[in-house]
């Protein structure tokens, strides 16, 4: 009998975590893989966030803990996760308070398609363009110090579907 799994889409802004996740989740569905898809941006957002926790990455452990419990509960073999971790401990985090075990696929795109991508994305928050703008050459360069990942994938000159294809790939799914 196969046992639940989860696999974290990760990647700097821009990068296509989000649409990659749920096109995963689509491949599963036509597989006949039971699977959730999680967007952690969403279980970690509230206001404010606490003193020293910037990201909310308290919160978000709690929430993921109990939605992944409540998946798996329901028979998800599959949790796919469209999400940031910049740390190996951080890492470790996830696993356990996601319950199953974790592989972690990194995203990689040049920035000049990430910053066209921003731009469309934030055409009318100028504000959140470029804070997003700053963090994704932050965020690249800590991803790739950090090396939290067990696989990658080149996301510039592909389609979603083709991306989340070889990330399914790529991890065995």
């Amino acid at each position: 009998m196969d046992q639940p799994s989860a696999l974290l889409v990760t990647g700097t802004v821009g990068s296509g975590k989000t649409s990659v996740a749920d096109a995963l989740g689509d491949l599963l569905a036509d597989a006949e893989l039971p699977n959730a898809v999680i967007d952690v941006d969403w279980l970690r957002r509230s206001w404010p966030a606490p003193p020293g926790d910037r990201f909310n990455r308290g919160i978000t452990l709690r929430n993921l803990r109990a939605v992944a419990r409540n998946y798996v509960d329901a028979g998800a073999l599959r949790l796919v996760l469209a999400g940031v971790i910049e740390s190996r401990a951080e890492r470790d985090a996830y696993r356990i308070a996601l319950g199953v075990p974790l592989a972690v696929c990194r995203l990689t795109v040049d920035l000049p398609t990430v910053r066209q991508r921003l731009t469309r994305r934030h055409q009318d928050d100028p504000d959140g363009l470029r804070w997003h703008l700053d963090r994704s050459g932050e965020l690249d360069e800590i991803l790739r110090r950090a090396r939290v990942e067990d696989v990658t994938v080149e996301v510039t000159s592909r389609s979603v579907r083709q991306v989340a294809e070889a990330v399914r790939d790529a991890v065995g799914w």
